[in-house]
Parts: structure tokens; sequence; C-alpha cells
């Protein structure tokens, strides 16, 4: 399998580019929103069919299983005026948090011994909620982002929340680079709709009854950890950074194991290279997994 670097696709992407939305005319987000609907039960065949429900969350909930399940190809002007539209109204209601606001880990955890840890940070809430200068996102080898309609998972809200153009650039950089993405390596694309500028995008190892845990697997896990912070080290406007616990979800990794990995990897980075970098964060969605780090930090 190939592995190409960020020089032969970040052009294609148009990586450098500030994104700009088209924004649609309309300033009803109801209105939009059965339009955007109205667009996509219509795009593709065996969709056609489906009920359309009275209640705009219920009607908001079926564009996003139908994004989830679209393949990547170019959107029409008329619908992505309107996604556009309606996905800016949603990045504008959010409850953002500010990456660099954070207290670090050692405000946090009093006489933490983790290296390191004056530049991490703990944070508990939606990845899609903060405003970091990039977010990891715990991808598939595809690239593609989740195609199962509302799963749960981190790649599911990620393309969720940044909209179709996400899953179109990473289509792109499978497509030059010929091969699906390796485990333990990374790529980037911007952001668009999400509150952070850029996305990069990592395989974790995938660890289930067949293969119990190894030292492949810790050893790929590392890698992921490195190849983001190697990536993000090449763009000079990359200072917040935030990690979710890599594959510890649907991959199956020990979660207690993971965070040691992932909280103890980046200390090692951080210790051996020179950097940029202001804060990184791991960011936890339950009581259970923001336990497991704390444990880690204390």
């Amino acid at each position: 399998m190939a592995n190409i670097g960020l020089q032969k696709y970040a052009k294609a992407i148009k990586l450098y580019e500030p994104f700009e939305p088209v924004m649609a005319d309309d300033t009803d987000k109801e209105t939009l929103t059965d339009d955007v609907l109205e667009i996509l039960r219509n795009e593709k065949a065996g969709t056609q069919d489906i009920d359309i429900p009275d209640d705009q969350v219920a009607k908001r909930r079926l564009i996003r299983a139908l994004l989830n399940i679209r393949q990547p190809l170019p959107l029409k002007k008329e619908m992505m005026r309107k996604l556009d539209a309606l996905l800016h109204f949603e990045k504008e209601e959010k409850h953002t948090t500010y990456a660099a606001e954070i207290p670090n880990a050692v405000s946090a955890f009093p006489g933490t011994e983790i290296q390191g840890a004056e530049r991490m940070a703990l944070w508990q809430g939606s990845i899609t909620d903060i405003k970091a200068d990039a977010i990891v996102n715990a991808a598939n080898e595809k690239l593609l982002g989740c195609m199962q309609p509302l799963h749960d998972c981190v790649d599911n809200a990620i393309h969720s929340a940044a909209g179709p153009m996400l899953r179109d650039d990473c289509a792109e950089i499978i497509h030059r680079q010929k091969s699906d993405e390796e485990t333990g390596f990374a790529k980037i694309t911007r952001g668009y709709h999400l509150p952070s500028t850029y996305v990069i995008h990592t395989v974790g190892p995938a660890v289930d009854s067949e293969t119990p845990l190894n030292d492949v697997h810790v050893a790929e896990l590392i890698s992921s950890y490195q190849s983001c912070l190697d990536l993000a080290h090449e763009l000079e406007d990359i200072r917040t950074i935030v990690f979710p616990a890599i594959s510890t979800g649907v991959f199956g990794f020990p979660k207690q194991r993971a965070a040691e990995i992932a909280v103890t990897t980046v200390g090692n980075w951080l210790k051996q290279n020179d950097h940029h970098f202001d804060r990184i964060i791991f960011n936890v969605f339950s009581e259970a997994d923001k336990a497991i780090y704390e444990d880690v930090f204390k």
C-alpha cells in the first residue's frame, strides 16, 4: 500500500484556502431544512419514497441520515447554498468551547508527573463543539466517514457537522493515494462547518476477540498519535489540537490502556520535538471515559 505525503494532495483539496460558505438568501432555518430535505430525498434512486416527518427535529435527523449514506460527489449549486446556510446556522447556535482557554493538566491535576502536562488538557463534551486549530478524527481505512445512518461514533459526528465537502476531500485523497489509508498514518483536510479549522484523520488499530490486544496494536496506536502530531507540525497555524480516544469505540481497543498510550505518546513527542503547539487536548464524552483519563493524569 502507498502512503502519500501532504504535498501530494494539499493543493487538490484547497487545504490552504480559508473556507467561505456560499450562503443561500433564505434566512429561515425551517425553510432551509424543508428545502434541503426535499433535494436530498430526490437526489438518489430509492430514497424518493421516504416519508417526510412533520417535526422539524425529525426532519433534521433525516437530513443527517441521508448525508451519512451519500456517496462523495459534487453538490449542485442550489443544494450547496442551502446546506451551507443550514450548517452555518447550526454552527452559530453551538455553545463553543475555545481550546486555548481550557485549563492545562498541571492546573487541573496538581502534582501530576505526566511529561508535557503543561501543554496538555482534558475536556469532556462533543468534539464538534470545540474551537481548535485542528481536531482529530478516528477514521476507517476508506476515510469517507461512517456510512451508517445516525451512528453515534466520532467519525459520523465530525462528518455530519462539517458537511459533505469533508467526505469529498477524503475521497480525493484516497483517489490520489490509490489505496486505502493504512493503520497508524494520518491525513488532513479543512474543517468546513466545524468550529475547528482543520480535521486530521487517522486510522487506529482494531482489536477484537479474534485478535486480542498485542504489541502490534500498541505500536499502531502509538503511530496514530505520532502521525497526527507530525502532520499538524507541518502547518504553522496549528497550535491547538484535540484528540478523541482513538480506537476505543467500535475498534475495541481497551480504554484504560489506550488512555495510557495516548498521554505517554503525546508527552514523549513533545519532549523529543521542537514544536509550536500551545495545547493538546484529550477529548472524552462519557463520565466513565473522563474518569479513566483523570486516573492517568493523577
